[in-house]
């Protein structure tokens, strides 16, 4: 029997793990933006501590990981010794801006197109269009300007990487490994303390399941690059959830089937959507979900290609930044992660002081 190339098994997994992310994600209403949302205006941060309880969790999972030699983190995009600060604060800023603009992140949109939502079909289409040009296309020659003026070269100054472990070693003058748990306990357990300082968060049963779960899914996604793809002569690129990138990537993918080759993120996106999917059958709560104008759809428009522009810029978006670029405890995460907060703030206020606070508090209402 022939084996099974490493690409499909790794397919396979991502797909899985997918599943899992989208019908958790759908189930227990995990949404960062809806988490910027609640906090704005309802003083409500029950879901924003579901958020950094996942960035939390999936810090202690990557890191033990790598203590384990199970994978290398130094091998990912977030921790390269090319700090790019300026696409961290810009592309940070304009992802989370254009999130509040198309009603949701990366994460919420690709739940929202397995729930019905044909606004987010749009969404994804044009953020992944726009994700697209601006790694290979038009916008890509002005991407790689930025990044030749603004990239700080961490190796010059003889540090290897961008991850705060080796920072704070450079700084010192210390062995990176011996401060590794050091860094990750400092900053998971501050994020633990946060979140479960909260009577009412301790006992929100879902949604502190569901940001359990979450955090979770980013070691398991490292695992699945990162072991059930390694390869001594192919290794495939070590990756975890992020879904800006991964949104153009699918849409080639689906245009040139037969010439292309599948990867986790294509995967993990089409499993998200069908978990939600799943979920959204199983609950009942599966309904269809148009533009109810013009100024709606430009919105959701405008919005979804200012998300495609920012979220390559950065790295990630949400997730890829705020959850999976953090658990590599990376510099580079933690301005993005900022920057995207920011973002979000400034896109909420902007659309409170343009009198939208009504739709807005409709999209992002719990049912």
């Amino acid at each position: 029997m022939e084996e099974m190339p490493i690409t499909t098994v790794v397919g396979i997994s991502a797909f899985l793990a997918g599943l899992v992310f989208g019908a958790t994600a759908n189930k227990t209403n995990f949404c960062t933006m809806g988490a910027l949302s609640d906090m704005v205006f309802m003083e409500d941060y029950n879901r924003l501590r579901a958020w950094f309880l996942a960035t939390a969790v999936a810090i202690l999972g990557t890191q033990a990981l790598h203590t384990a030699e199970m994978i290398d983190i130094s091998n990912s995009i977030y921790t390269s010794a090319s700090l790019g600060w300026a696409g961290a604060i810009l592309g940070g800023t304009l992802f989370g801006f254009g999130m509040t603009m198309a009603g949701g992140c990366g994460n919420k949109t690709l739940v929202r197109i397995g729930g019905g939502n044909l606004k987010s079909v749009v969404v994804f289409l044009v953020m992944g269009i726009f994700a697209y040009m601006t790694m290979r296309g038009l916008i890509g020659l002005a991407r790689v300007e930025l990044e030749s003026a603004a990239n700080l070269d961490l190796a010059a100054r003889e540090i290897e990487s961008q991850s705060m472990v080796n920072l704070l070693a450079a700084m010192i003058g210390s062995e990176v490994e011996s401060l590794r748990w050091v860094v990750a306990s400092i900053v998971a357990g501050g994020l633990l303390i946060f979140c479960f300082k909260s009577a009412e968060f301790r006992s929100s049963g879902e949604t502190l399941v569901g940001g359990l779960i979450i955090g979770l899914l980013v070691p398991v996604g490292w695992y699945i690059s990162g072991v059930i793809g390694f390869d001594d002569f192919e290794p495939l690129p070590l990756t975890s959830f992020s879904f800006v990138a991964p949104a153009g990537e699918s849409i080639q993918y689906l245009m040139t089937y037969t010439g292309a080759t599948i990867n986790f993120g294509i995967a993990a996106t089409g499993g998200i959507i069908t978990g939600s999917f799943v979920v959204a059958l199983a609950t009942k709560s599966f309904s269809w979900e148009a533009f109810s104008d013009v100024s709606d759809m430009m919105r959701h428009i405008i919005g979804g290609a200012i998300m495609g522009i920012g979220g390559v810029l950065a790295l990630g978006c949400t997730v890829g930044q705020g959850i999976t670029g953090m658990s590599t405890l990376a510099i580079g995460s933690v301005i993005a992660l900022c920057s995207i907060i920011f973002g979000g703030v400034w896109g909420l206020k902007y659309l409170e002081e343009g009198e939208l606070l009504p739709a807005l508090k409709a999209v992002f209402s719990r049912e």
